[in-house]
């Protein structure tokens, strides 16, 4: 006899009406994960209400206190209690779910917390200012208060109606955090607007956590001087300006140079109609357009605000509102990807100032001695009197006067008129080799160090990237075309491709059913599993509605055959042939950067070298 299935009973179940405070915990359980969701919410609240500061305040990682303060319109007194009512809201009619221009639409934010914690809310708007207590989802009635303008709201012992939800909050450390996380982004969205974030653990004052003022300017100086406060000078610095528009959407922000990689996906931020979003679309077109410039274990940094009207974008598909559904997702997708790719190309043989910060810290020496303090350093005037008496004789057979010893500079035969000296040039004129791979440059400003073979390997793999453009993408016919069986569902997302696929020398035909049949792949590629690639390149389709993953294998491809082609290491190259090549890396996009992403060159500014000797 089986066993009877626990979740069915011998009696038919009975269909009931849940409350107001369990519809409430359920729905706090979908829209507040943790106190970082809570912040979330309560700033999305200011920043709709008008905001032009914002200070958030928590204590013991948001678990005993969230704080929200702002100045914007504030409520009424009178509409205190339909604020804490579910689907509630000031934002939307309800006519239109797509026509969406704030934050926050649902009514959902302040009665899901109001029904886990103890929520008070403080607020004036035109007359007196009110508030409103809730604790466990029981509401008192409204009574005045003091506040001279905008709204705050307070959330204490988050979790304590439903204990169960504390047992999966992180350590104190990992919800700040978390917090701190939430804070930045939507410090990003609103540049104009003052953000102040505050740990009050412990009671008192607490200490400012992290603080950005209200920015000034236009929108490019405004989200350019917020980056630099929130992701550093350095990410500011080598950043790119990234504006485009392609049929309804408009791509704005920064982008880093490739050079300027991080070890995680850290430090990248998309933001679709002021949102920040977290949504794999995009993510994956960020990776897209820097794969031709970093090797796999580096990650981009950049701050992309992708702008449509809201009918072209659905953001009610998570109960977040961290992700979205683009109407025409192929579409954002390749603005994102070629907008960066333009702005990279235009870069061209730019790399970023921190491979020049780390070179100079690699050489200055490690202290070996112990600290002289500024009391014990000699005086200026010791230090000449002191020179002046070791100095030697007029007259005196010493080394300066020794007929062997004599000291010419260095010239290069050059013509005695130059109509552009090579050290205005952006990378100088070449001045010696050293370790038969290593090009000294001399530049106006300073000395530039370039890695002949990293540089000439991307120079060659530039080269046959055009070449395969002008050309296209060489086929070989399969003397027996491999069948592949697919579902029939599978078979038709790959055949709606095929257009794509054959530009990539990936050529596919129906064969009935869910089958289809290969019939070219690309010649580059040499003898491929047909089948293992069809496979791969589906996955890749099916997660992120478009694939790269051939064109990536050809350029895989291309770039092994541009390292083998390039300059080795150990030989030495003539003066002529140096300033060429560091001609053909300055008229050529990318060559900051080799096919893996490493710097090609470093720059070192003369101020810099003279820090070195101590000669500042």
């Amino acid at each position: 006899m089986s066993d009877p299935v626990p979740n069915i009973s011998a009696q038919r179940p009975i269909i009931r009406q849940l409350d107001d405070a369990a519809i409430n915990r359920i729905a706090a359980g979908e829209v507040v994960e943790r106190p970082a969701s809570a912040v979330k919410e309560l700033v999305e609240n200011a920043v709709d209400a008008g905001a032009t500061r914002i200070e958030v305040a928590y204590a013991d990682g948001g678990k005993t206190l969230i704080r929200v303060t702002d100045d914007g319109c504030g409520i009424e007194g009178a509409d205190l209690p339909l604020a804490l009512s579910r689907h509630a809201t000031s934002k939307i009619d309800g006519t239109d779910l797509l026509d969406i221009h704030t934050f926050g639409f649902r009514g959902e934010a302040l009665p899901s917390l109001g029904a886990v914690g103890r929520l008070t809310i403080t607020s004036r708007a035109e007359g007196d200012a009110a508030q409103l207590r809730v604790a466990g989802g029981e509401m008192e009635p409204v009574k005045p208060a003091a506040l001279s303008r905008g709204t705050v709201v307070e959330l204490r012992d988050l979790f304590y109606a439903t204990p169960a939800r504390l047992k999966f909050l992180r350590t104190d450390r990992a919800e700040a955090q978390a917090i701190t996380d939430v804070v930045k982004r939507l410090a990003m969205a609103e540049p104009h607007i003052g953000v102040t974030l505050r740990d009050v653990s412990g009671g008192g004052e607490g200490r400012v956590t992290f603080q950005a003022h209200p920015e000034q300017g236009d929108l490019f100086d405004a989200l350019h001087a917020r980056l630099g406060v929130i992701l550093g000078r350095d990410f500011a610095a080598n950043a790119l300006p990234i504006d485009a528009l392609r049929e309804g959407f408009r791509l704005t922000g920064y982008a880093a140079l490739p050079t300027y990689s991080r070890g995680a996906a850290v430090a990248q931020f998309l933001f679709v109609n002021g949102r920040p979003v977290r949504d794999k679309l995009l993510y994956g077109a960020l990776r897209g357009a820097y794969a031709d410039f970093l090797s796999r274990d580096r990650h981009p940094a950049a701050a992309l605000f992708v702008t449509c009207d809201p009918k072209l974008v659905d953001v009610n598909v998570h109960p977040a509102k961290s992700e979205v559904r683009f109407r025409e997702p192929g579409l954002v997708r390749g603005l994102i990807v070629s907008s960066l790719r333009h702005a990279l190309a235009e870069a061209g043989h730019r790399a970023s100032s921190t491979v020049a910060d780390a070179t100079l810290g690699a050489m200055r020496p490690e202290p070996t001695g112990p600290r002289v303090y500024q009391m014990d350093r000699p005086s200026s005037s010791q230090v000449q009197h002191s020179y002046q008496s070791q100095a030697p004789a007029q007259g005196a057979m010493g080394f300066a006067e020794q007929p062997s010893a004599r000291f010419e500079p260095l010239e290069p035969d050059v013509p005695e008129v130059e109509e552009t000296p090579r050290e205005a040039l952006p990378l100088g004129a070449a001045r010696a080799q050293v370790h038969e791979n290593y090009i000294i440059a001399q530049t106006e400003t300073g000395m530039v160090i370039v890695d002949g073979h990293a540089a000439h390997e991307r120079l060659n793999y530039e080269k046959l990237k055009r070449q395969m453009a002008e050309n296209g993408v060489a086929r070989q016919a399969l003397l027996i075309p491999e069948i592949v069986d697919l579902s029939e569902g599978d078979a038709a997302l790959l055949l709606s491709m095929a257009d794509q696929l054959a530009a990539m020398g990936l050529v596919i035909e129906a064969f009935g059913g869910g089958a289809i049949a290969v019939r070219e792949t690309p010649a580059i590629l040499g003898t491929v599993n047909a089948e293992a690639l069809i496979r791969d390149v589906l996955d890749e389709v099916a997660d992120l509605g478009t694939t790269t993953l051939v064109q990536e294998k050809i350029e895989a491809v291309l770039s092994r055959v541009a390292c083998h082609g390039s300059i080795r290491s150990g030989r030495w190259m003539r003066a002529e042939e140096m300033n060429a090549l560091l001609r053909e890396m300055e008229a050529t996009p990318h060559s900051g950067q080799c096919n893996h992403g490493r710097p090609t060159y470093v720059e070192l500014k003369l101020s810099d070298i003279e820090r070195l000797f101590g000669r500042t």
